[in-house]
């Protein structure tokens, strides 16, 4: 089998981290849709091993967590009636973690939306940090005892709780409900009131839809496995922390953080990948 040359890696991982379907990027590049979805899983596995790697010891002051509804195979709704069963079909959901002043998400986690996910990332998470921070999430209830067991009661933490009303041109199908309000409420130490926010969390969730084509709504592109889902959601952040350049920082989140004195090119990411692959075969 031909193996595809560092240019042509670093064209497809460019075309997939700018929301390009594989179906598009198969029109594009004239390489198999097998050839780019196993590019993938590989990049997937690298950029995963990589950031888990260097993002230790982490400076964070102030942490913004946010959950992103995405599905494989079908809606959660749908799965009963899939004519072609596949594992773990169903929602899917995205957990991240945004720094609000370097805008770094140091991780993130892809699953389900429950106690056992929660406790999951939260451990992850912390297990990232150098010193303590303040963490924002939403009302959530998962999120109380995964951040109590994951820090011991060593941070301060605050809910913001967002109050909706109907949307003002009335109730339409796809018309999202007008926010009339927000409650802060502080549940652990003493966090900062001014800056109990999810703002950044929230951007952050466009910015995945908007740069993986899985996980853009109201398309019919979605994932067909969970694995590949979790393979496409550490290449996004990989690409989002350490190539694409943040226009209020001008500089990659990376870089703010102090984990690369560099900006990265999409050629960089091949390296990691190639890196990785040696490691694997030693």
């Amino acid at each position: 089998m031909n193996k595809l040359t560092k240019t042509q890696r670093a064209q497809i991982l460019h075309l997939l981290c700018e929301g390009n379907s594989i179906r598009a990027i198969t029109r594009l590049t004239s390489v198999s849709k097998t050839t780019v979805t196993k590019l993938v899983v590989d990049a997937g596995a690298a950029t995963a091993w990589y950031q888990d790697r260097v993002f230790r010891n982490l400076s964070c002051k102030r942490l913004q967590i946010d959950e992103i509804w995405g599905f494989v195979g079908a809606k959660q709704k749908n799965v009963p009636n899939m004519k072609s069963p596949i594992e773990g079909a169903g929602d899917a959901w995205l957990w991240l973690a945004t720094d609000a002043d370097m805008k770094l998400v140091p991780c993130w986690h892809v699953g389900g939306r429950d106690g056992g996910a929660a406790m999951e990332f939260i451990d992850d998470l912390a297990s990232r940090l150098a010193n303590r921070v303040q963490i924002t999430t939403d009302g959530h209830k998962a999120y109380l005892d995964a951040i109590d067991t994951a820090f011991g009661g060593q941070v301060d933490y605050a809910m913001l709780v967002k109050l909706y009303g109907p949307a003002p041109e009335g109730q339409r199908r796809y018309s999202p409900a007008a926010c009339t309000g927000a409650i802060k409420t502080p549940v652990q130490g003493n966090p900062d009131l001014k800056h109990v926010s999810t703002s950044y969390a929230e951007r952050n969730n466009l910015n995945v839809r908007m740069h993986s084509r899985r996980m853009t709504r109201l398309t019919n592109a979605f994932s067909k496995k969970m694995e590949n889902h979790s393979h496409a959601m550490a290449l996004h952040f990989m690409y989002y922390n350490f190539v694409r350049i943040h226009q209020t920082l001008k500089m990659t989140p990376a870089m703010a953080a102090g984990v690369t004195k560099r900006l990265w090119e999409i050629g960089d990411i091949v390296d990691v990948l190639e890196a990785w692959e040696i490691n694997k075969e030693s």
